[in-house]
């Protein structure tokens, strides 16, 4: 009697519905705008990841971008592994988070202090609370579709996961929690004008993503930038650049340095802690002396600047800091990736935009159904994309010509696919 192959895939999220909410640790990973299971991930090495019945993916989803040097990257595990013979957390300063911060300040003389958190979320949070004590006002002005995490008053209008789930927000947040939150419309600088005129005396900081990468990939308008910049520093209000996503993916360094404009407050994550749990937030002195303990406002974390992640960090800085031609290769294999897919679907008459910024890209059909179409057969060719329109996809320096031409060839079979099923060909 032939044995039965158990799938293993199943059985983990099984187990998982058992015991994490919906089976998971965050909601954009359910794949439920895809209207499919979820892939377990078991391993990753290099652009690639296998699940746990074996079978290998080109990964474009790199941890939501946190991912740059690839998977299982030796110097950096070797790294993470001998830390954790020295002890993981101790509560107390360490060489590792000076060398690190020192890594970044090399790389970003923008940043004069530094405050390390366990999230891009907490960064976030803490620069513009920081930014609230500085200026003595209360109001941010935010942009609609831009998600800066999940604290509560800037859930409002807010992109990524929210959007995925087609919600304006979140529950269980009281109106009154972001009742100083301003939402404007992305590039309008008389929406802007008036905000101001209205409410300036009171708006602490403007937060922006420089590249969106929480709506699919929203390009930069470096015009409203520097826009944001004149109008911030007329009225004393803060300029925050969340560059959680963008700092040391576009180019060794920040975005704030790739377009050349001066903010006050700059928030990284993702990146700079190699694949494991950080977030960062820093600025001149003029605003970070405000930060406990020299100043009144206040931030802390247990885990915040723990060794085995500073380490990490500090390996992953040194690793792209000597290899920093490869940022445009990726950047090219990206473009080159593109332009492909965009014109087998224009061949093939299927409503296809795509937006591309660097080592970023995301995709929207003009019917949602085509998406589902497509993701399903990608994953059936080995390919692992962001499981929502709204995400961006990413390359990592692991990532090669073949792996290219692998995504090419597999995307033509989805769209043929889709085309057949509308009656094109």
């Amino acid at each position: 009697m032939k044995r039965r192959r158990i799938n293993e895939n199943k059985r983990v999220l099984k187990a998982a519905k058992r015991v994490l909410v919906g089976g998971v640790n965050s909601p954009a990973r359910a794949f439920n705008y895809v209207k499919t299971d979820p892939i377990p991930i078991k391993k990753g090495k290099g652009s690639r990841i296998y699940d746990y019945n074996g079978n290998r993916y080109i990964d474009y989803l790199l941890g939501f971008g946190s991912v740059i040097l690839g998977h299982g990257i030796n110097e950096v595990t070797k790294e993470i592994s001998d830390s954790c013979e020295d002890g993981i957390v101790f509560g107390a300063t360490n060489l590792y988070e000076v060398k690190l911060a020192e890594s970044i300040r090399k790389a970003v003389p923008f940043f004069e202090k530094i405050r390390f958190t366990t999230s891009g979320t907490e960064a976030v949070m803490s620069a513009l609370r920081l930014a609230r004590g500085a200026t003595g006002r209360n109001k941010i002005i935010k942009f609609a579709h831009s998600y800066h995490g999940h604290a509560d008053h800037l859930l409002a209008k807010s992109g990524s996961g929210v959007a995925t789930l087609g919600i304006p927000g979140s529950k269980g947040v009281p109106k009154d929690f972001t009742r100083h939150t301003l939402t404007a419309p992305y590039g309008d600088r008389h929406y802007m004008d008036r905000l101001f005129n209205k409410f300036g005396s009171d708006i602490a900081a403007v937060i922006v993503e420089p590249v969106g990468g929480n709506y699919g990939v929203i390009t930069p308008d470096i015009g409203f930038m520097r826009y944001l910049r004149d109008i911030t520093k007329k009225r004393g209000s803060l300029l925050v650049f969340d560059e959680v996503i963008t700092g040391f993916r576009l180019h060794f360094g920040t975005a704030a340095q790739y377009f050349g404009i001066k903010p006050d407050l700059i928030c990284l994550g993702k990146i700079i802690g190699g694949g494991l749990p950080i977030g960062a937030y820093g600025g001149g002195n003029k605003v970070m002396k405000h930060l406990a303990p020299t100043g009144g406002v206040y931030q802390a974390s247990t885990f915040a600047g723990n060794p085995v992640v500073m380490r990490a960090g500090v390996k992953t800085i040194h690793l792209l800091s000597n290899m920093r031609k490869r940022y445009e290769f990726i950047n090219n294999l990206t473009e080159d990736l593109v332009i492909e897919l965009l014109r087998e679907a224009a061949i093939l008459g299927i409503g296809l935009s795509m937006r591309v910024f660097c080592s970023m890209f995301s995709l929207r059909f003009e019917r949602k159904a085509h998406f589902e179409i497509f993701y399903k057969i990608m994953l059936k060719e080995g390919i692992y994309l962001a499981p929502s329109e709204f995400e961006s996809n990413f390359l990592s320096f692991s990532h090669n010509r073949k792996d290219i031409e692998k995504t090419i060839n597999a995307a033509k079979k989805a769209l043929h696919a889709i085309a057949t099923k509308r009656g094109l060909i």
